[in-house]
């Protein structure tokens, strides 16, 4: 996956030191499918997903990631979940801690296909048929598919 020049800008000063990031998932919908693709890195069948750049609105972002990543343009309908992932730790050591923010997205044009290497297929798969997703990635799916739900947040109040 590659890796923002900001992010290896911070790496040279903090080293492998845990790295706060934001990251955004995009669940795209088209009629009663969701666009999924196959990562490049480790193979996983997920939504859309990447980091923030600094400045960049979360939602701009889901967008641009589902223009580099499969070649569609959406439109980013509501904020679905906010959440910490645990700790990630890296093959090289490298740690970051991810507040994932979860958008709903409906596909407005363009064929999904592998655009920028961060996937290796990319296509539309039946809301029924996601056995071979994770948990995780369902969940963020299941957050995303209900239409007129409020955000939801994870944690204690």
């Amino acid at each position: 996956m590659a890796t923002p020049d900001f992010v290896l800008d911070l790496r040279r000063h903090i080293g492998t030191r845990p790295l706060p990031l934001v990251g955004v998932t995009a669940v795209i919908f088209r009629d009663e499918k969701v666009l999924l693709g196959r990562r490049s890195d480790n193979g996983a069948l997920t939504p859309i997903t990447g980091i923030v750049d600094p400045g960049e609105e979360p939602a701009d972002a889901a967008a641009r990631e589902a223009r580099e990543e499969a070649g569609v343009v959406i439109h980013v309908d509501r904020l679905a979940w906010v959440h910490q992932i645990p700790r990630i730790t890296y093959g090289n050591g490298d740690q970051a801690d991810y507040l994932d923010l979860t958008f709903r997205c409906t596909w407005v044009s363009g064929t999904p296909e592998p655009v920028d290497g961060e996937m290796t297929d990319v296509g539309w798969f039946d809301l029924h048929d996601l056995d071979a997703v994770s948990a995780e990635m369902r969940r963020r799916i299941a957050h995303a598919m209900a239409e007129d739900d409020p955000a939801r947040f994870e944690g204690g109040r």
